[in-house]
């Protein structure tokens, strides 16, 4: 079973300070730089032209230490020369990958040019995201590139700002503050949470804009992060080398100070014996998008502090699938959609569909007009909707009815 979260900024390498490089030299010549993204399946998207040529999508992903290119085939086509391998450890925990150290390399976003950058290129693309996501994505852009200085992002209007220190005054509005620890270019949030029942656990969280998941906890790094009695047991979704075992469920707070999210959507990691935890850096999970999208969020390095201010998303209810399909895109143009797999006990499993059918009609619209976030936006709507699916099973086309069922 694997469960529509993904992870890709959980990312632990091995020491690369060959890759650091300070990022308030991209501001030496300007005050600020505000770069438009795309916001897509919880997932900031952003222009890069890689070496004056290339145009690629890239993750702004404040959980990855490094900039990655996920996508060896294009360096390859270059002739970029590939000075180191490093072995990388994967997001669960256990799987070893290969990646390789590049130097030299020109990037520009936007109007933000970065001339002479060193970033890692994966000797396979361990994330395909054009299978999980149904969109063409190349890599992830670091904490490496953005590291001493204010990161604003705005989920509403679509930007994210880059602004020198402001010598630690405040920014105007409603923001709340909240002391953030910088670790290794990544910002940790210590906290609490409260339980379904009712139990309060203190726990470090690592802000991560590269999970396009609400919440995870890992479920050994205290002992009152136990999953809910009424939680999935499963693959809670994927990283960088492999799925994440654990369970889905929900906490009913997490706590900001004067803010609180309730009734969060989470995923609780099960950490084994051939996991290597130390890694952790003694942290207890993420915060993703799927909770930073409700406001608007200042991550102050230098001032090691994260500012929120609530937007029209804030007291929304936390989705999740009522389906019990998982779905992923195939084909060159990403508009061919094959269950996965089918969650035991839930509507899809019980009319009767199966892992391997492909999906061609949903509610009488083509498939083929429709993305993969769309149909995963069909298949979290309100509890009781009919939903009618025309899948291709052994070159037979069949029909099946459901009503998508809250099990989460």
């Amino acid at each position: 079973m694997k469960f529509p979260n993904l992870l890709f900024g959980l990312i632990l390498f091995l020491p690369l300070s060959a890759v650091a490089q300070p990022g308030y030299e991209i501001l030496k010549d300007v005050k600020k730089i505000e770069i438009p993204f795309e916001f897509r399946n919880n997932l900031i998207l952003v222009n890069v032209t890689f070496e004056h040529t290339f145009p690629l999508k890239f993750i702004f992903d404040t959980g990855a230490e490094n900039t990655i290119l996920s996508k060896r085939s294009i360096t390859d086509l270059l002739g970029v020369n590939y000075e180191r391998e490093f072995k990388v450890l994967g997001s669960d925990l256990q799987t070893v990958l290969t990646a390789y150290l590049i130097r030299g390399i020109h990037l520009k976003i936007e109007d933000m040019v970065l001339p002479n950058q060193s970033m890692l290129v994966l000797e396979e693309d361990y994330f395909n995201f054009e299978e999980l996501l149904g969109i063409q994505i190349h890599g992830i852009l670091g904490a490496n590139l953005f590291k001493g200085l204010i990161v604003k992002i705005n989920y509403e209007r679509q930007v994210i700002t880059l602004t020198k220190s402001g010598g630690g005054k405040s920014p105007d509005g409603g923001y709340h503050a909240l002391p953030i620890a910088i670790e290794k270019n990544k910002p940790y949030l210590n906290t609490f949470i409260r339980t379904q029942n009712d139990t309060v656990v203190p726990v470090k969280l690592l802000i991560d804009t590269g999970a396009m998941l609400a919440l995870l906890l890992n479920t050994d790094s205290h002992p009152g992060l136990k999953p809910p009695v009424n939680a999935i047991s499963g693959n809670i979704g994927t990283g960088l080398g492999g799925f994440l075992k654990g369970h889905v469920g929900r906490v009913s707070e997490l706590n900001f100070g004067d803010l609180q999210c309730n009734e969060v959507v989470t995923n609780f990691q099960d950490l084994t014996s051939q996991m290597d935890s130390s890694l952790m850096k003694e942290r207890n999970g993420i915060i993703g998008n799927g909770v930073l999208s409700r406001f608007d969020v200042i991550i102050d390095y230098p001032g090691q502090t994260i500012y929120l201010q609530p937007n029209k998303s804030y007291k929304k209810e936390f989705k999740f699938d009522k389906s019990g399909l998982i779905v992923i895109a195939s084909d060159f143009q990403l508009n061919k959609f094959i269950i996965h797999s089918v969650l035991p006990g839930t509507p899809a499993e019980m009319a009767g569909l199966m892992a391997g059918d492909e999906i061609k009609r949903i509610n009488f619209a083509p498939a083929s007009l429709l993305s993969l976030e769309r149909i995963n936006q069909i298949f979290r709507k309100e509890e009781g909707k009919k939903i009618v699916l025309v899948i291709k099973r052994n070159k037979k086309k069949m029909k099946f009815t459901f009503r998508l069922k809250k099990f989460v």
